[in-house]
């Protein structure tokens, strides 16, 4: 279990990220403001259960080729089948259409679950796609993430 301070931190963390920050935004091509709709899914190598989830992430330049942001959304886990909210601050490298990301933030499943991971994809005008390794509580993950600009 996460202790409220940790949390509180976190969440406080989250909110600061993503708060705009008009006079810092990049141009658009190196990671503007931004809003997409995402998809994830994940492996879980212990115990071997799958996690999906739908988001919804936003993020604003804060140096040439550097945006923050975050992403909430609503998560299901197979095993055992459960329901949950996946909240991260992100913080994402924007090298042409290369894009690095780090993201750590509570995800709420039967409890505060904390979640880290780091990924590496694509964007173009249309889509995101990459790849993400990451934990939730202590367990590896290894996951896609596709993500429509709207």
């Amino acid at each position: 279990m996460i202790p409220s301070r940790l949390l509180f931190a976190s969440l406080l963390a989250a909110a600061l990220l993503a708060a705009p920050r008009p006079t810092l935004a990049a141009p658009q091509a190196h990671g503007g403001s931004s809003v997409d709709l995402g998809l994830g899914a994940d492996y879980l190598l212990d115990p071997g259960a799958g996690a999906f989830q739908l988001t919804l992430g936003g993020r604003t330049g804060l140096a040439r080729h550097l945006s923050v942001g975050g992403r909430a959304g609503v998560l299901l886990l197979t095993q055992p089948g459960r329901v949950g909210v996946p909240l991260d601050a992100e913080l994402r490298g924007h090298f042409g259409r290369v894009y690095v990301d780090g993201l750590v933030g509570p995800w709420i499943v039967d409890g505060l679950r904390f979640h880290g991971a780091v990924g590496v994809g694509l964007a173009t005008a249309g889509v995101h796609a990459g790849l993400e390794v990451g934990w939730l509580d202590g367990r590896s993950m290894l996951g896609l993430r596709i993500a429509l600009p709207l």
